[in-house]
């Protein structure tokens, strides 16, 4: 099995759980407070892991309390950190809102993640010889966002794209991208598409392959994921939970893809388990707290 590695943020997760979502202007009382290791990488990171992949992590986390804190949860999960940087300043900071149904509402401070640069990237990129899978989202510079996807094809890996959140992602790079991850809201942004319906979704999908991209997956929450490449297309269906957070859903999702690819699964069998994982990730809270652990994807399924 090669190594997985992951490009992206590490974040301080502020969660707060409320009844419901404040209007503009309007100001609601929160039922709880708590504080969770976050960010997509580093959420990503640690669900390809639990699922029983080899995971390097590439990014960086600040010099304050936070950084040292996040770097232990990196290294506690069995990730290699040799790719972490800790740079001055604040490490990155998630406020996050969940609502009594267990919908959600982020804004995401970056911080150290801010400071991640090309260059760190293909350096750490350059130590490791058995890149198999390369893995990056939206929450590093965009620049940062490129090499890691160039310099894994270069080095012969699988690049992967979570583009949450959307920026103003070229041609160019969606032309290094193997698989092209994004949300339904998120394929609405980089397409310009109604992707509220099924047909909407597939037609998304199918333009983001025209643009490059050797797979395209978007995920639908309960609806499940549909999936496109330039000769065939699917829909992968969601597993039945009760939800309770939707917090790191899609993260567990991407996990669960990355882990089934690199231990050599078919990209049916990743997909399953894809969902499987992104639906676990929803009954329990918080972002990393709320990823699965092999055993629990296992027996959901083989259910």
């Amino acid at each position: 099995m090669g190594t997985v590695v992951v490009v992206g943020s590490l974040n301080v997760d502020l969660v707060v759980g409320l009844d419901r979502m404040p209007d503009p202007g309007e100001t609601v009382m929160g039922r709880t407070l708590d504080q969770h290791p976050g960010g997509k990488g580093l959420n990503q990171a640690v669900a390809a892991a639990r699922l029983g992949a080899k995971v390097q992590m590439i990014g960086a986390v600040g010099s304050d309390d936070s950084g040292s804190w996040l770097r232990g949860i990196v290294t506690s999960e069995g990730i290699g950190d040799s790719g972490v940087r800790t740079v001055d300043g604040p490490s990155g900071t998630a406020l996050i809102e969940v609502d009594r149904t267990g919908m959600n509402r982020i804004v995401v401070v970056p911080g150290a993640n801010g400071m991640v640069s090309p260059d760190d990237v293909a350096a750490a990129l350059s130590e490791i010889d058995d890149v198999t899978i390369v893995l990056t989202q939206g929450e590093v510079p965009l620049a940062s966002i490129e090499a890691a996807m160039v310099v894994g094809r270069a080095k012969g890996a699988r690049t992967i794209l979570n583009p949450a959140p959307v920026l103003d992602y070229p041609v160019e790079l969606l032309r290094a991208v193997d698989i092209v991850l994004p949300n339904e809201h998120e394929a609405a942004q980089l397409t310009g598409l109604d992707t509220s319906t099924l047909e909407g979704a597939q037609a998304a999908a199918a333009h983001l392959v025209a643009c490059g991209v050797t797979c395209a997956i978007i995920t639908r929450g309960g609806d499940g994921a549909i999936w496109a490449t330039a000769e065939s297309s699917g829909n992968v269906p969601a597993f039945t939970v009760t939800p309770i957070d939707t917090v790191a859903a899609g993260d567990g999702f991407c996990g669960g893809l990355v882990a089934a690819l690199a231990e050599g699964h078919d990209l049916d069998t990743a997909l399953r388990w894809a969902a499987a994982a992104g639906g676990l990730a929803t009954t329990k809270a918080g972002a990393v707290p709320s990823l699965p652990h092999r055993t629990e994807l296992d027996t959901l399924v083989n259910s």
